[in-house]
């Protein structure tokens, strides 16, 4: 990755966004040494313009930026980082420096998908979705078709209530098969995305 730190006197400014969320969480500054260290440990690191030193994000607090990946702009003169950050980003106690809350219910899906294969190798005792797992790929898929017909009956003869509430139980039964397979939920996001991008029949 090449970075021009001479545009800004020895300075780029760096964005950090969420990983999973995608939210932007803050903007700060590093130099060229800050790069570094923030390579080398996996945490970011600013160099701060006040104090003139490096400063980890979270050296005090614990509220640590760990870094996922980085990518630098088109005139390599701007950072982008996403991280999985530890607690709050920003020394007020909010989530962003802006004042944001850090969620977004569309980015909970691929976390619940995790959450889910988690369950893979426990003891079938521990969890409803664990028996799942053991009972096997004949029993994940039943539960689909289940799952399937009780959404369609609430959908035509029940409260909006009562079909989102199957709708969610189906959803949550066909994310159990797609770990089954080995698959994930981003499967059929990659799969819808590229039939939308061919012309209409």
């Amino acid at each position: 990755m090449k970075l021009d730190f001479d545009k800004m006197e020895g300075l780029v400014p760096v964005i950090v966004q969420d990983a999973q969320t995608l939210v932007v969480l803050m903007l700060g500054f590093m130099n060229e040494e800050a790069y570094n260290k923030t390579v080398e440990t996996g945490k970011v690191t600013f160099f701060s313009r006040t104090k003139k030193r490096l400063w980890t994000k979270g050296e005090t607090s614990g509220n640590f930026l760990n870094v996922v990946s980085m990518k630098v702009d088109c005139d390599n003169d701007t950072l982008l980082v996403k991280v999985n950050p530890v607690g709050p980003v920003c020394h007020t106690g909010t989530d962003t420096c802006w004042g944001e809350d850090n969620v977004s219910d569309m980015n909970f899906l691929p976390y619940l998908q995790s959450f889910i294969e988690e369950r893979k190798g426990e003891s079938p005792d521990a969890s409803y979705t664990a028996s799942l797992f053991r009972d096997g790929l004949n029993r994940m898929a039943q539960m689909v078709g289940e799952e399937a017909v009780d959404t369609v009956i609430k959908a035509t003869n029940g409260t909006d209530e009562e079909f989102v509430n199957e709708a969610s139980d189906l959803l949550f039964h066909l994310m159990v098969l797609l770990s089954g397979k080995n698959l994930r939920i981003e499967d059929l996001v990659k799969e819808l995305k590229a039939r939308h991008k061919k012309p209409l029949d």
